[in-house]
């Protein structure tokens, strides 16, 4: 599996002290196996969506380090259990995709993988602990019912799976679970199983959500005469306000940039409150834990070096350095009264002599015509940097700038340059 960049004991070492662990299911045994030589991990991904979004990004960068201390990443993509939909966390089933469907959604998400780790196929020379990507329709699309059922059926204990979180608490709040969600734990479990025989993988990570469905893997595994497995399993990760990470008032944070610029991917982590920043600089970014104690020193209004960092840095990992500083640039200049950058994301409309409410829907700025309305009202709307109260008013050629735009702003942190098609 190739040069290790690090001592093997250093991944536990390293996600234990930057916050990725909530739990182990046997951390001693875990380190005996990682002394012993590279080993392989997956982290499963189902294909729900054309993008995953900074939700995902814990998951993806505990790859990341899993790889750069010398191991070999699995990403395994979800092309089977998509079909079903994983109840973990549901209030309800989730809504199923046609073939079509989930392989536009398999490739979406593909690219991105391809941003944070070392492929054979984007490498030169190609590492040897380069990582994997298998799908596990490869498997659960042929299995044969009943033979299935007889050969790892009888590992698997109704009793327990029915003490499960996701399902109990959906049979505590009388709210329906078929048959075909029920068993999504026993695919997910053997998963493991194939990914076992096909690439020797030990060792399964996922979010505290998957803790279930982890150990019904690593038991399998065990009872099936494989020897033994293990699983790390990471936090699930809201702000200090209590939100969820990756959703926010403006939707969700998407890592493909046909989905969310580079931009506005940056602004997303800029605008971090300041009680995460030195644990989001810990998780999302790869700065020494010396040079992340020296921000978290700051105080006042010195925190925004940190966060400006934070931006950068996460931003650099996902869309690259240039487009990073870019971003950080382009905030620069917009913020600081400066003028107005070029590299602000564009909105192009068809003509003027338009509402400013219209505009601001089709900039995504407002989800409704009264939403805009509301906004402009509220004095949360500016015309190249000057204030509009008139929610009636209208965009016309008096409004360009000499350079044939139109800076439009809603409130601080949301800018865009208007230009006619």
């Amino acid at each position: 599996m190739g040069q290790k960049q690090y001592m093997s004991l250093d991944f536990i070492q390293i996600i234990k002290e930057r916050g990725f662990v909530h739990q182990f299911t046997d951390e001693a045994g875990l380190a005996a196996l990682l002394k012993s030589g590279p080993q392989r991990a997956y982290i499963g991904f189902d294909c729900t969506a054309p993008s995953l979004h900074v939700g995902s990004l814990l998951q993806i960068m505990l790859l990341r380090w899993w790889q750069k201390c010398g191991h070999q990443p699995i990403v395994l993509l979800g092309g089977g259990t998509t079909k079903i939909g994983d109840p973990s966390g549901k209030d309800e089933a989730r809504q199923l995709l046609n073939d079509a469907d989930i392989q536009k959604n398999m490739d979406g998400l593909k690219d991105v993988f391809g941003k944070f780790l070392a492929f054979s196929n984007n490498e030169s020379p190609t590492p040897s602990n380069a990582a994997i990507v298998a799908n596990n329709a490869d498997w659960l699309d042929n299995l044969n019912s009943v033979a299935f059922m007889r050969d790892y059926g009888r590992h698997f204990s109704v009793n327990r799976m029915l003490t499960m979180d996701s399902v109990r608490l959906r049979l505590e709040r009388e709210q329906n679970l078929s048959l075909l969600e029920f068993m999504y734990m026993v695919y997910q479990a053997y998963d493991f199983v194939e990914l076992k025989k096909r690439h020797d993988c030990r060792v399964q990570m996922g979010g505290s959500d998957q803790w279930g469905n982890i150990i019904m893997g690593t038991d399998l595994i065990r009872r099936a005469g494989l020897g033994e497995a293990y699983g790390i399993t990471s936090p699930l990760i809201t702000t200090s306000s209590g939100a969820k990470m990756g959703k926010t008032a403006d939707g969700a944070i998407w890592l493909n940039e046909d989905k969310l610029s580079a931009y506005d991917y940056w602004q997303f982590w800029r605008n971090t409150e300041d009680a995460d920043v030195v644990k989001f600089l810990k998780l999302f970014t790869e700065l020494s834990l010396d040079e992340i104690a020296g921000y978290a020193k700051l105080s006042g209004g010195d925190i925004n070096k940190a966060k400006i960092k934070l931006a950068t840095e996460a931003t650099a990992l996902l869309h690259g350095s240039a487009k990073a500083e870019a971003a950080e640039k382009t905030a620069a200049d917009t913020f600081s009264g400066s003028g107005v950058s070029e590299n602000l994301p564009e909105v192009r409309i068809d003509a003027l002599d338009v509402p400013l409410a219209d505009v601001l829907v089709a900039a995504g700025f407002a989800a409704s015509k009264s939403e805009a309305r509301r906004l402009i009202k509220g004095n949360g709307v500016k015309v190249n940097d000057h204030a509009v109260a008139d929610e009636t008013a209208k965009l016309t050629k008096a409004d360009l700038t000499a350079d044939g735009f139109i800076k439009l702003s809603a409130g601080k942190k949301r800018h865009a340059l208007l230009k006619v098609k």
